[in-house]
C-alpha cells in the first residue's frame, strides 16, 4: 500500500452506562471524508461489538478452532451485541444491512453519493450489550468493571477498496485516523481512564459527566472501573498511565523506570503526537514476554525492576507503534511486531547486556552447567521462532494475521521479524537500520503506510542489494541452512567454500577462530548454491558459519569446520537431562527414569540416552534401559526415527521413517519383546495451516515375541505364542470444538488372519451445549485360522486383547481386580462385559453418548456379533459417564443391558470402567492444540 493522504474525519459520542444492565446507549455522528478519485453509493461500517451475538460468527468460529469453551458454554446474557435503532443521513432513515458473514460489519447505502474530495454525515443510535471479559479480556468483569476496546461503531478505510475485516480477538481494527470527542456518562461511584484527553467534567442527576477528546486518532481505549489502579507518571515527553503489575516496587523506583522508557521510546522512534500513552495490564497479558509469566511470583529468577522494566517496555513500545503507525495490522503486523520485538532486544543490549535466558538461575550449581543457562536474555527471540520452524509449523511474515496459528501470531512470526530486523542491522554494519527505522517512524507517523513503503524506505537507505529480506526472508518459509563443505589450507590463505543446503538465498558471516576466540569476523553475500572465499591464514584452528547466531539458521550443528587433524568437527559431550541445542558439540543426554508402565513391572527405574534437545532434529534416537521394581528383572525400549519434511508439496509434508524395540512385562514373569520398522506419511492442507483437518498413512510391520505360560491351557496362543503382522492405516480428523470428527481404515495381514476395520467418531456441540458423540466401528476378517483355538486375535466387544501391543493397558492380563476395569474405547466399544465378548468372524457396533447435564452423559451402545458356527447376535448396554477430562480421565457406570439392570445386581462395583491417563506427554497435547 503506497502512502495515502486521510481527509479530517470526526466521530462524535454522547454515550450513557447503564450498570444494571451491563448496556451502553449510544448517540453518534460520524463524518468520513472520501480521499480517493472514486464515488461512493455505499459505505461500510465496523461493528465489532456484535461479534459475539451468536455462535456462528467469525470470532465464535475462531474460539471454536482454539478450543476455547469460555464462549460456547457462556450464559446468553454474558455475550453482547449491538441493536441499532437507527441510522439516518440529512436526517433521513437511510438502508442498511448486516453482511451475512460477517454479522460485525454494516453495509449503509447512502441517500446521496459520496463524490471524491467530499464527506458524509451520518447519525446512529444504538444500544450495546456488553460482554463479559472472559473471553478476550475486554468487557465486563465479575468484579462489574468496564474494560472497552472496540465499543462503538467506527467507520471502515476506503483506498480504492473497502478495508473491513470481523473480529478475531486479533486487536487489529483497521480505521481512519479521527478528532473524537467522548461524552460520557455514568454513576458516581466509578473511575474513567482514556487513551483521550480530558476536557470536561462534571455532576448531573446523581452521575458523572466525562468529556475526552482527541486529534487524529485510531485507539479509544476506556476503563470505568470502580477502584482507581492506575498510576499517572508525567515524564519530560508525555504522560505515562499504567496500571501494570508494579512487583512490588515504590513509586520513586517506577517513575525512574517509566521515565528512562520514555526517553528511550523518543530517543529511538521519535516524538510521540499523543499527550497521553495508556499501558494496561490487559494489553501486557494478551501479548506478554514469554517466560516471565509462566512463573509463580514466588520463584523470581529476574530483578523486579527487570521484570517490571521489561513489562512497561514491550506494552508501551506496541501501543506506541500502534497509535503512531497507521497500517493494515491484518496484513501488515509484521512491521510493527518486528519494530517492537527488535528495540526489546536493543534495550536489553544497552541496559542490561549480561542478563541471561535464565535469569539467576544461570548462576546456581547443577542448573548454570546447562547451556539453556548460560543463553543471553535475547536469545529467545530466535529460539522460539525456531521451535515452529523445526516443527514445519512456521509461516510466512507477510501472510494474513488471521491466517497464522495462534503461536505464530502470538509468539514467532513476532519474534522472527525482530530477529530479521537484527539480521539487516548486523548485514548493514549496524548503523543504518537505527537512523532508518527511526526516520521511517517519524517521517510516517500518522500517516499510512505499510509493506510496500517500508520495503521502498530501507532499500532508499543503501547500496546493498536487499531483496532477499522482502523474498526469502518476508514472504515464505524457506529455512535458512549453509555449511562449509571444504577447506584448502595453504601457506598464507585458507580457500573456504560454502555450500547452501536450502532453498534460501540470504547472506550468511563467516568468523575465523582460534580455539574458542573469533579472530575475525566477513560477510558472505546470498549464495544460491556454493560459493569459494579465500581469507587470510593466520593460525585459525576452525572456521565457523554463523558463529554469534544472528541469521535464524535452520541447523547450525554444520556450521563448524576444524582445521585440525581430528575425528570430529565438534567434541562429543555428555549432559544430564534435555538441554538447548548447543551446536558446538555433538550432544548426548542422559536422563533418570521413574516410571510406571503396568501392574507387573511396578515402578521402573533407568536411565535414556538420547540426542533429542528442545527443538525438534530430522534425526533422533533413543536407548532407554529399565528395572523393573516389582518384576525385578530388566526392561526397556531402543528407538531410531528420521523425519523428512517435503516443501512445494500441496498435502504431503512429512515422512517418518523409524524402528523400535522394547522389552517388558505383559503378565506376572512373562515379557514380551516386540521389534517395529515403519514409515509414516502425513498429510495438510499447507495453504492453511489454521485448519484442524489432518490425514496420515502408517504402513508398520510389528514382530511380538511373547514368553510362553505355562500354566495356560493349550491353544493357538500357547503354542504360538511369536507373530508377526503387517499393519496399514490411514487415519483422518478434524479437530473442532463444534463440529469434530475422525475416520480411520485398518488393515492387518498375518500368517493365520487377515482382517480389515472401519472406525467413525462424530461429536457435536449445539448451540444449547447440549452434546452428542457417536462412534461406529465395523470389523471383519479376510480369513482366520485361529478362531477355533483362540479369541485371542478377534475382534473384542468391550476389552481388546491388544496383541498389537499398542494400547496403554497398566494390567493387560487382568481378568479381574481394579485393572481389568480399565476401559480403552476401541474396537467394540462396550463399557459392559456381555458374551459373545468376541467376534471371530465380524463385529458392527454403535456407540453414542449425549448430555444430561454438563459433564454428565448417558451413554449406549448397540452391536451386531458375528462367530463361525453360529447367528449374528445383538448386544447393547446403557448407563452414565462422568467426564472429568474427556478422553484421558472418565468413570462409566453401567445401568441396563443384555445382562438386565446391571446396577442391582451382585459386585456392581466391579463393573464400573474407567479411563486414565497418566503419561505427561499425551496430557500435554490437551494445552498445546490451542496454540499448534
Amino acid at each position: 500500500m503506497g502512502i495515502l493522504a486521510l481527509g479530517q474525519n470526526q466521530i462524535d459520542l454522547k454515550a450513557q452506562l447503564n450498570t444494571e444492565k451491563n448496556q451502553i446507549k449510544i448517540a453518534q455522528t460520524i463524518t468520513y471524508f472520501n480521499s480517493t478519485s472514486d464515488t461512493l453509493q455505499s459505505i461500510y461500517l465496523n461493528d465489532w461489538s456484535n461479534s459475539y451475538s451468536t455462535k456462528n460468527t467469525p470470532l465464535a468460529k475462531r474460539f471454536s478452532e482454539e478450543f476455547k469453551t469460555e464462549f460456547h458454554f457462556a450464559k446468553n446474557e454474558d455475550r453482547g451485541y449491538t441493536v441499532i435503532t437507527s441510522l439516518k443521513q440529512n436526517d433521513e432513515e437511510i438502508n442498511f444491512e448486516r453482511l451475512k458473514n460477517q454479522i460485525d460489519i454494516i453495509r449503509v447505502d447512502l441517500n446521496k453519493p459520496l463524490y471524491p474530495n467530499d464527506s458524509y454525515t451520518i447519525n446512529l443510535n444504538y444500544i450495546i450489550q456488553i460482554p463479559n471479559d472472559k473471553f478476550t479480556r475486554y468487557g465486563v468483569t465479575s468484579d462489574g468493571d468496564y474494560n472497552l476496546r472496540y465499543w462503538y461503531i467506527s467507520p471502515a478505510v476506503y483506498d480504492g477498496k473497502w478495508q473491513f475485516s470481523s473480529n478475531k480477538d486479533l486487536d487489529d481494527m483497521y480505521v481512519p485516523k479521527s478528532d473524537i470527542r467522548l461524552e460520557l456518562t455514568c454513576p458516581m461511584n466509578y473511575y474513567v481512564v482514556s487513551e483521550l484527553n480530558q476536557f470536561d467534567y462534571d455532576q448531573i442527576n446523581g452521575n458523572q459527566l466525562f468529556v475526552f477528546t482527541g486529534s487524529d486518532r485510531i485507539n479509544s481505549k476506556l476503563f470505568i472501573n470502580k477502584g482507581f489502579n492506575y498510576r499517572q507518571i508525567e515524564t519530560d515527553f508525555f504522560t505515562v498511565s499504567s496500571n501494570i503489575d508494579d512487583e512490588e516496587l515504590n513509586s520513586f523506583n517506577k517513575a525512574i523506570i517509566t521515565d528512562n522508557i520514555a526517553s528511550f521510546l523518543s530517543k529511538t522512534l521519535g516524538p510521540y503526537p499523543h499527550q497521553k500513552l495508556l499501558v494496561t495490564d490487559i494489553d501486557y497479558k494478551k501479548s506478554p514476554i514469554y517466560g516471565l509469566n509462566l512463573l509463580p511470583d514466588f520463584i523470581r529468577p529476574f530483578p523486579d525492576n527487570f521484570q517490571y522494566e521489561l513489562k512497561v517496555l514491550k506494552t508501551a513500545l506496541h501501543n506506541y507503534l500502534e497509535n503512531v503507525l497507521l497500517l493494515n495490522p491484518r496484513e501488515d503486523q509484521w512491521i510493527l511486531d518486528g519494530i517492537q520485538t527488535y528495540y526489546l532486544m536493543k534495550y536489553v543490549e544497552e541496559y542490561y547486556p549480561d542478563m541471561k535466558l535464565a535469569g539467576a538461575f544461570s548462576r546456581i550449581w547443577g542448573l548454570k552447567s546447562f547451556h539453556a543457562a548460560q543463553l543471553d536474555f535475547n536469545a529467545q527471540y530466535s529460539f522460539l521462532y525456531m521451535n515452529m520452524a523445526r516443527e514445519n509449523l512456521d509461516q510466512p511474515l507477510s501472510m494474513h494475521k488471521d491466517s497464522l496459528l495462534k503461536f505464530n501470531e502470538n509468539i514467532a512470526n513476532k519474534y522472527k521479524a525482530g530477529v530479521g530486523l537484527k539480521y539487516l542491522e548486523d548485514y548493514l554494519n549496524n548503523s543504518i537500520i537505527d537512523s532508518a527505522l527511526k526516520e521511517y517512524i517519524s517521517s510516517r507517523s500518522l500517516k499510512v503506510t505499510g509493506s510496500k513503503d517500508f520495503e521502498a524506505f530501507l532499500k532508499s537507505k543503501t547500496s546493498k542489494n536487499l531483496e532477499w529480506f522482502f523474498t526469502d526472508y518476508l514472504t515464505t518459509t524457506k529455512a535458512i541452512d549453509y555449511t562449509i563443505s571444504n577447506v584448502i589450507v595453504k601457506e598464507d590463505s585458507l580457500r573456504v567454500t560454502i555450500k547452501n543446503r536450502s532453498e534460501a538465498v540470504v547472506p550468511i558471516s563467516l568468523f575465523s577462530m582460534q580455539d574458542d576466540i573469533v579472530r575475525s569476523k566477513i560477510w558472505i553475500d546470498p549464495i544460491k548454491d556454493s560459493s569459494t572465499v579465500t581469507i587470510s591464514n593466520e593460525g585459525y584452528t576452525k572456521l565457523v558459519l554463523n558463529q554469534d547466531q544472528i541469521v535464524p539458521e535452520f541447523n547450525m550443528r554444520n556450521n563448524t569446520k576444524s582445521l585440525k587433524n581430528s575425528l570430529f568437527n565438534r567434541p562429543l559431550q555428555l549432559r544430564l537431562i534435555k538441554d538447548i541445542e548447543d551446536p558446538s558439540y555433538n550432544q548426548v543426554f542422559l536422563m533418570p527414569i521413574v516410571e510406571f508402565n503396568n501392574i507387573y513391572d511396578g515402578i521402573v527405574l533407568g536411565v535414556k540416552a538420547y540426542n533429542k534437545t528442545i527443538l525438534r532434529k530430522a534425526f533422533n534416537y533413543k536407548i532407554a534401559p529399565q528395572y523393573g521394581l516389582k518384576s525385578k528383572s530388566l526392561t526397556g525400549n531402543v528407538s531410531l526415527d528420521y523425519s523428512q519434511f517435503i516443501d512445494n508439496s500441496d498435502k504431503l509434508f512429512l515422512i517418518r521413517y523409524g524402528v523400535g524395540a522394547s522389552y517388558e512385562s505383559y503378565a506376572d514373569n512373562l515379557f514380551v519383546r516386540k521389534f517395529t520398522p515403519g514409515m509414516k506419511f502425513y498429510f495438510r492442507d499447507n495453504t492453511n495451516l489454521r485448519s484442524n483437518k489432518r490425514n496420515s498413512l502408517s504402513l508398520r510391520y510389528i514382530d511380538i515375541n511373547r514368553d510362553k505360560d505355562p500354566n495356560a491351557i493349550l491353544t493357538s496362543e500357547t503354542v504360538e505364542p511369536n507373530y508377526s503382522v503387517f499393519n496399514a492405516r490411514f487415519n483422518h480428523v478434524d479437530r473442532d470444538l463444534v463440529d469434530f470428527s475422525s475416520w480411520f481404515a485398518d488393515l492387518q495381514i498375518a500368517k493365520n488372519f487377515g482382517k480389515v476395520a472401519l472406525n467413525y467418531e462424530y461429536r457435536k456441540l449445539t448451540k444449547s451445549n447440549r452434546r452428542y458423540l457417536l462412534r461406529l466401528y465395523a470389523g471383519a476378517f479376510l480369513y482366520n485360522k485361529t478362531y477355533q483355538d483362540s479369541d485371542y486375535f478377534s475382534f473384542a466387544l468391550d476389552r481388546p486383547t491388544d496383541y498389537l501391543f499398542d494400547y496403554n493397558y497398566y494390567g493387560r492380563s487382568e481378568s479381574s481386580g481394579l485393572f481389568s476395569q480399565q476401559l480403552i474405547v476401541a474396537e467394540g466399544g462396550f463399557k459392559s462385559q456381555l458374551n459373545p465378548g468376541f467376534a471371530n468372524q465380524w463385529i458392527t457396533t454403535l456407540n453414542g453418548s449425549t448430555t444430561i447435564w454438563k459433564y454428565i452423559m448417558a451413554y449406549g451402545d448397540l452391536g451386531l456379533v458375528k462367530n463361525h458356527g453360529s447367528d449374528a447376535e445383538v448386544v447393547y448396554d446403557s448407563g452414565l459417564r462422568f467426564i472429568l477430562v474427556e478422553d484421558y480421565f472418565e468413570i462409566f457406570f453401567p445401568v441396563y443391558s443384555n445382562l438386565g439392570w446391571e446396577i442391582s445386581q451382585p459386585n456392581y462395583d466391579q463393573k464400573i470402567r474407567f479411563i486414565v491417563t497418566l503419561d505427561f506427554k499425551t496430557l500435554l497435547g490437551l494445552f498445546s492444540r490451542r496454540w499448534y
